[in-house]
């Protein structure tokens, strides 16, 4: 079962409203799994890009306040830094894709008045300092965006806190390649993989 949660959106809604509705969601639904058939204990968060973020914002917030356990993760080349210090996130510039300048404007319509200032790790989760205790995790990049260099500290970071991560950079890819060319040989490998990734997770033998 997969439930779409249709939260409210950046600039009319800044955070914390959009990372609320999919908190929000994830109560309802794990208080409603049993009734619908579903195992609350295979829960899972998937999302990409600005999605990518607020599945990793959700999981921190789970965690933090107590709330429903999160069987796995799946934050596909996701929005997770504010602060644009990294290489890649200044380094694309090609208007066409994704880039530097979109990231920016980006940013500052999820955050509003909190932009260039101090910024909580659940609206940029590559801010935060304790990343143990997440859920199993999967993730992947294409080494043309933006998000390139804060996707691969956050697996390192999750990595060194003992959580348990599947990561995959594709060479020459940009931003979303593989719903822009959805044919491309490589598009398909992506899909598969992490398709078949969170159908490992949350199979019960």
């Amino acid at each position: 079962m997969v439930v779409s949660v249709d939260y409210r959106l950046a600039p009319e809604h800044p955070y914390p409203i959009p990372l609320e509705d999919c908190y929000s969601a994830l109560l309802w639904f794990a208080a409603n799994a049993v009734e619908m058939g579903v195992d609350p204990a295979r829960i899972a968060v998937v999302g990409a890009s600005a999605g990518g973020g607020l599945t990793a914002a959700v999981s921190l917030l789970a965690r933090d306040r107590n709330g429903p356990a999160i069987a796995f993760q799946m934050p596909l080349y996701p929005m997770i830094d504010d602060r644009h210090i990294t290489v890649s996130s200044n380094e694309i510039t090609d208007h066409r894709v994704w880039n530097a300048k979109f990231n920016r404007q980006g940013w500052e319509m999820y955050l509003g008045e909190l932009a260039g200032g101090e910024v909580s790790p659940y609206a940029a989760p590559a801010r935060a300092t304790d990343f143990s205790r997440l859920p199993p995790t999967y993730t992947c990049i294409g080494d043309l965006d933006p998000f390139r260099d804060e996707t691969i500290e956050y697996v390192l970071k999750l990595t060194q806190a003992k959580v348990p991560v599947e990561f995959h950079l594709y060479p020459g890819c940009f931003h979303g390649f593989e719903h822009s060319v959805p044919n491309a040989s490589v598009s398909k490998r992506a899909k598969q993989e992490y398709n078949q990734a969170l159908k490992r997770a949350l199979h019960k033998e």
